[in-house]
């Protein structure tokens, strides 16, 4: 099980009211993160486990591709290191909390260098799918359906309505909702473009138009071969759009696609099993005396003994 950890500590915080340490800090999204990666756990008993995390999340080299990448987000321009995010600071305040929580517990936390959380879950999907591993995705971010591959059997638990109510995403489920193949995903979103990472898409190519496109000339790379012929059948329209956009589709495809051969430096059936109880007792009961993190831990806790 491979989470997005970033997109589920977001969903924690601004899904719930705040709850306050002893010392009066908002612990929401903490407790939140536990009792989901609680839930999930007690739901799939999965033998290994990652929290993902963005070591950066807005990398430069995509960047560099595609400048509109995720610019709408930014909040300071920070050089030599990753740009600082638009994050709240009761949210900012927590994310240490989460990560010194985690290690106490055992539960790994896998980032790399000058990448998000994707790629690290891309690698980590193909790596489990080589040590023979079923894969479950956690997340609310739908770039991820890209990795959906029932004969590998590697899906999306996808979390957008709640995780209490999350979709279970395999190949079926992709092809309906958008009406194209799980492998053709990338290149359906590079199309219809997506606002929430400053993707622009192709002027005039919705989801219905880049699904037609794809489902007839198989991938991007053919539909830009159909552009460029005009006994290919596409209206003169589509044509000029496609082409107009193609300094975009030149670079984009790389910004979409999620890494998958990143040198993580672990290995996956060793280092990322699932613990039966807290790595480091000590460090666990003081950080669940001075946050009050006391339910959420002991029913982590008692969900990981019971696994």
């Amino acid at each position: 099980m491979l989470l997005d950890t970033a997109s589920l500590y977001f969903r924690a915080f601004f899904g719930a009211p705040e709850i306050a340490a002893p010392d009066g800090t908002n612990v929401n999204a903490v407790r939140g993160l536990l009792d989901y990666i609680s839930r999930l756990v007690e739901q799939y008993r999965p033998t290994h486990l990652a929290c993902c995390w963005d070591d950066d999340w807005r990398p430069q080299w995509r960047v560099d591709l595609l400048p509109t990448y995720k610019a709408h987000r930014v909040v300071e321009e920070v050089a030599d290191a990753p740009d600082v995010e638009e994050v709240p600071d009761p949210l900012g305040l927590q994310v240490p909390i989460i990560r010194e929580v985690l290690a106490a517990l055992g539960i790994a936390v896998v980032g790399a260098p000058e990448h998000e959380a994707d790629d690290v879950i891309g690698t980590l999907a193909d790596r489990g799918v080589e040590a023979g591993l079923a894969v479950d995705v956690v997340t609310g971010d739908r770039d991820l359906f890209q990795l959906v591959d029932d004969a590998a059997a590697v899906r999306v638990l996808y979390v957008a309505r709640g995780v209490g109510r999350h979709e279970r995403v395999d190949e079926a489920w992709v092809r309906e909702k958008y009406g194209v193949r799980a492998d053709q995903y990338a290149d359906f979103a590079t199309l219809r473009g997506d606002t929430s990472d400053g993707l622009p898409g192709v002027k005039g190519v919705g989801e219905k138009t880049a699904a037609s496109l794809l489902e007839r000339f198989g991938d991007l790379a053919g539909v830009r071969a159909a552009a460029s012929d005009a006994s290919s059948g596409l209206t003169p329209a589509v044509r000029t759009r496609i082409g107009e956009a193609s300094d975009y589709l030149d670079v984009a495809p790389r910004v979409v696609a999620v890494v998958r051969d990143l040198d993580l430096g672990l290995d996956v059936a060793g280092d990322l099993a699932l613990p039966r109880s807290a790595a480091d007792g000590a460090a666990t009961e003081e950080l669940v005396a001075r946050w009050g993190l006391t339910s959420p831990v002991e029913r982590l806790l008692g969900v990981l003994a019971d696994s």
